[in-house]
C-alpha cells in the first residue's frame, strides 16, 4: 500500500465502495487522514460495515466540516448531471479528486531520492494491452515495474515508493477528469475516437479529459502519441509547438522521419540519427493486427524513454504472453462504425440495454436477443455446432456493460466460465 501523505489530520469523504474508494480510504488512513465512506448501493456499505470501515451517510453530513471529497472515477462529476455527492462538495467549497491526484501529491510530497518513475497510459483503444505490454518488457529488462491504475489492483494498493520502481499506470478519462497535478515521466496517449460522451458533455470534453496525461509535463519528460487519428496528430502538433518536452510520435501504418512505426509488421524505430528495424512483430503471437501495432510502437518508445535498450524491448514484445481478456471501449458510437464489417458476421447474439439500438443497426444481419451472457453463448455454441464446421465464437462488447457487470475483468472472467461449462469437443473457437 502507498499511504497518502498531506491528509494527515484532515476529513476526507470517500463516495463510491468499490475497488478504487475502498483503496483509496486504505491508504488515506495509513497517511493519517479521518475517513467517511459512503455509496447508495447498501450491498456496498453492508460490505464495507462488516469490514470495520467508518460510514457515515453524506447525505446527511454537514460537508463544511471535510477537506476533500474522494469520489471514484465512475461517479458522474459533470455530465450528464454531477452526482448529488459533486454537488454537495460544490457548495460547500470543498476540493474533489481522485485516487490517481492522491497518488501526485504523495509522489510530489516524496524526497527525490525516494521518487519512482511514472508513466501513465491513456486512449480509447489499447489501454489495458499497452500497461501490461510496458510492464512485462520493463520487469524482463530487471525494472522494478508496478502496473495499477485502471487495470489489476487499485492504484494505492501498489507497494510503496522506492526509488528505482517504475509505476506503469493505465488511466482512463474518468481519472483523468479527477487528477490535476500528476506530472508523468513519461505520458502515453495512444489514440482518440468518440466514446464516453455522455459523462464528458461531448467530444471536446472528452478529447480534453485525454490530452490532461500530458499536464505538467517540462524538460526531461516524455510525450509518447499515436497519431494515426486527427486528434493525435492535432495534439502532437501542439506539444511539438510547446516545445517543453521531448515528444515521440508513433503510427502503426506509415512511416515517419522522427519517431517509431511499423510498417508490413514491422517495428522500426527513427528516434535517433538514421532508422533502426527493432522487430518483426508478426512473429509476435499476442500482438496481432494493426491496434497491437500501434500498442507496441507506443510500447517500445516509452521503455526506451526509461532507457531501457532496443535489444531487450524488442525480447520483451516477443515474450508477451498477453491478456486474460481485452475491453476496447466504443460507449456512445455504438456499432455503426463497424457496418462495413456486417457481411463477415455469420450471426449476432446481443444482451444488455444495448441490444435493441444494436439490433436497429445490424437490421438483415441475422441477430437474436438473449437474456444474458450465458444464454448468448449457449445459443452461440448451439448454431455453430449445427452448422457443422469450425466456426469463431467472439465477445465483442462493443460497450460498456455497467448494466450486467462491474467491470470489464468481471464480464470477461464470466465469458470465460460460460464457454468452460460447454462441452468439450463441439466446432466452436471462443475468444474474448
Amino acid at each position: 500500500m502507498i499511504p497518502v501523505r498531506g491528509f494527515e489530520g484532515k476529513r476526507v469523504a470517500v463516495f463510491g465502495l468499490a475497488r478504487t474508494g475502498l483503496t483509496a480510504a486504505r491508504a488515506l488512513m495509513a497517511g493519517g487522514a479521518v475517513v467517511s465512506l459512503w455509496d447508495d448501493k447498501a450491498v456496498a456499505r453492508a460490505e464495507v460495515a462488516a469490514e470495520g470501515l467508518p460510514l457515515e451517510d453524506l447525505s446527511l453530513a454537514d460537508w463544511t466540516q471535510f477537506d476533500a471529497l474522494l469520489l471514484s472515477p465512475g461517479v458522474p462529476l459533470t455530465h450528464p448531471q454531477p452526482h448529488w455527492t459533486v454537488q454537495a462538495a460544490q457548495a460547500a467549497g470543498v476540493e474533489i479528486i481522485g485516487d490517481v491526484e492522491l497518488f501526485a501529491r504523495t509522489l510530489a510530497a516524496t524526497a527525490e531520492w525516494k521518487r519512482p518513475k511514472v508513466v501513465a497510459i491513456t486512449g480509447t483503444n489499447g489501454k489495458s494491452t499497452t500497461t501490461a505490454l510496458l510492464g512485462h518488457i520493463l520487469k524482463a529488462a530487471g525494472k522494478d515495474a508496478r502496473i495499477g491504475g485502471n487495470i489489476g489492483v487499485g492504484l494505492l494498493g501498489l507497494p510503496d515508493m522506492h526509488g528505482g520502481a517504475v509505476y506503469v499506470l493505465e488511466l482512463s478519462s474518468y481519472q483523468l477528469d479527477l487528477t490535476h497535478s500528476l506530472k508523468a515521466d513519461v505520458a502515453v496517449l495512444l489514440n482518440i475516437s468518440p466514446d464516453h460522451l455522455d459523462r464528458h458533455g461531448g467530444m471536446e470534453g472528452y478529447v480534453a479529459a485525454k490530452r490532461r496525461v500530458f499536464q505538467n509535463q517540462g524538460k526531461g519528460d516524455t510525450a509518447v502519441i499515436g497519431v494515426d487519428d486527427a486528434y493525435g496528430q492535432r495534439i502532437c502538433t501542439d506539444l511539438i509547438a510547446a516545445n517543453r518536452r521531448t515528444i515521440r510520435p508513433v503510427s502503426a501504418c506509415r512511416s515517419m522521419g522522427r519517431g517509431v512505426y511499423v510498417l508490413q509488421g514491422v517495428l522500426y524505430d527513427a528516434t535517433g540519427e538514421r532508422v533502426v528495424e527493432v522487430a518483426d512483430l508478426t512473429r509476435a503471437r499476442s500482438l496481432p493486427g494493426r491496434h497491437n501495432h500501434q500498442n507496441a510502437a507506443a510500447a517500445y518508445a516509452a521503455a526506451l524513454a526509461l532507457g531501457v535498450a532496443p535489444e531487450e524491448i524488442a525480447a520483451g514484445l516477443m515474450s508477451f504472453p498477453g491478456l486474460a481478456h481485452r475491453m476496447e471501449d466504443v460507449g456512445r458510437g455504438g456499432i455503426e462504425p463497424l457496418r462495413d464489417l456486417f457481411p463477415r458476421i455469420e450471426k449476432a447474439y446481443l444482451i444488455g440495454e444495448a441490444a435493441l439500438d444494436f439490433a436497429r443497426t445490424l437490421g438483415d444481419t441475422p441477430h437474436s436477443r438473449c437474456p444474458s451472457l450465458e444464454a448468448a453463448v449457449a445459443a452461440a455454441h448451439r448454431d455453430a455446432a449445427d452448422k457443422g464446421e469450425e466456426a469463431v465464437v467472439l465477445l465483442s462488447p462493443a460497450c460498456a456493460s455497467f448494466d450486467q457487470f462491474p467491470d470489464f475483468e468481471v464480464r470477461g472472467d464470466a465469458f470465460r466460465a460460460a464457454v468452460q461449462e460447454l462441452s468439450v469437443g463441439q466446432p466452436a473457437a471462443a475468444r474474448a
